[in-house]
């Protein structure tokens, strides 16, 4: 009985967060808006789906875990940004200080505590205190070692696989479903053999950061472990989830990973006002329920999951990241209307009307005259990756 008892509980997922997270704030009127955590677990308290049992805290991540991703001369800028010592012209060099990234207070603490809530997550499962582990706080994919980029100051994601191969010896498959390409996250671990990184996202012809080609395939030891999917603006559920469950599989059985560690931006829906997919709520049921079966298949459940990009805080995120934490919980996804209490109380602080059911309006937009060619573009671009992963397979 007791051995039972203790496997019940391992098989459930945590939920990193605190309250400290919300201080990643670069001002009242910018996207990134971390209000959308705050609204996603009101939403999952209300739907009795999160107890504050499976709530760890986010801790602040040490100097030295973020040199596994950053260089010290760039920590320090961060910090001396935080605490006013230097202007945004001096930061600009370093990627703070822009429209994009600007400077805020203490922006060195905020963004060590987003990392460190992965990293807290990386150890609950790497111990086996839980199978699957949610930090919707990080995410912060387009980091790089010395500067920020596209809203991220440190990025969590590279750090945590550095620290997942250098405590764990783990090999990592990273996989990143961000309508803007994973391209921190990509190039840090480009020439490495134990990390495989995968992207699918709208295509750099139209958005930041203007990476992410199918022929961006890793270098040297690691040629064959990056996988690009770069769709076409515009796309659907139905494209977007055929390049989705084909390559994963694949690559998968191709890789071989130790854990996966899956970044989950939510701006890939037709809401968001910064990409130009449309997506619905459809294929965010989809992406973490082939991630947690993969998990299970290959990895022994070993799944850590981080939030991303969403900057529809208001009618998509919410709904978005409850699915995601409800199919690592293996609670049944709801239909039909929203909690009234829910919509109540946020209704009268959102600028747009609330979405009032689980899934999008019928009709939520006019049909796209160039749906066939579009589909027809992302399949061709599905069979020549497909082509490389098979071809790279039988040559390594």
């Amino acid at each position: 009985m007791a051995k039972h008892a203790a496997n019940k509980r391992i098989k459930h997922a945590v939920f990193i967060y605190s309250e400290d997270q919300l201080g990643y704030k670069f001002s009242e009127t910018h996207p990134f808006n971390q209000k959308r955590l705050v609204l996603t677990i009101d939403l999952l308290r209300e739907m009795n789906a999160l107890s504050e049992d499976l709530i760890v805290p986010a801790r602040i991540a040490s100097d030295e875990e973020l040199l596994l991703a950053h260089d010290q001369r760039y920590i320090d800028i961060v910090k001396k940004a935080s605490n006013g010592e230097i202007s945004s012209e001096a930061g600009e060099s370093y990627g703070i200080g822009t429209e994009d990234t600007p400077i805020f207070e203490n922006m060195h603490e905020a963004s060590a505590r987003l990392v460190g809530g992965t990293l807290t997550a990386v150890d609950y499962v790497m111990e086996g205190k839980a199978q699957h582990a949610l930090n919707l706080g990080g995410g912060l994919h387009h980091g790089f070692r010395g500067k920020a980029s596209g809203f991220c100051i440190y990025n969590d994601s590279s750090v945590a696989i550095n620290y997942l191969k250098k405590k764990y010896g783990a090999r990592v498959l990273y996989i990143d479903t961000d309508a803007h390409h994973g391209d921190g996250v990509q190039w840090s671990f480009y020439d490495d053999p134990d990390v495989c990184t995968v992207s699918i996202h709208e295509t750099g012809r139209y958005l930041f950061p203007g990476t992410g080609n199918i022929n961006e395939r890793g270098n040297g030891q690691g040629y064959g472990t990056s996988f690009n999917f770069p769709i076409d603006a515009f796309t659907e559920d139905e494209s977007f989830l055929e390049i989705y469950r084909t390559a994963m599989r694949e690559i998968v059985e191709h890789f071989k990973p130790d854990v996966i560690l899956s970044q989950n931006g939510a701006d890939a829906h037709y809401l968001d006002p910064l990409t130009h997919l449309y997506g619905t709520m459809e294929i965010y049921k989809e992406i973490p329920k082939i991630a947690h079966e993969l998990a299970h298949e290959y990895c022994d459940g070993k799944w850590i999951a981080v939030g991303g990009g969403g900057y529809d805080i208001w009618r998509v995120v919410p709904r978005a990241w409850s699915y995601l934490w409800m199919e690592m919980n293996d609670i049944p996804l709801p239909t039909g209307n929203l909690p009234q209490k829910w919509l109540d109380k946020w209704q009268t602080e959102s600028p747009v009307p609330l979405i009032k059911t689980w899934e999008d309006p019928e009709n939520m937009y006019d049909p796209i005259p160039r749906k066939e060619e579009i589909t027809e573009k992302n399949h061709q671009m599905l069979e020549k990756a497909l082509y490389i992963i098979r071809h790279t397979q039988k040559n390594l």
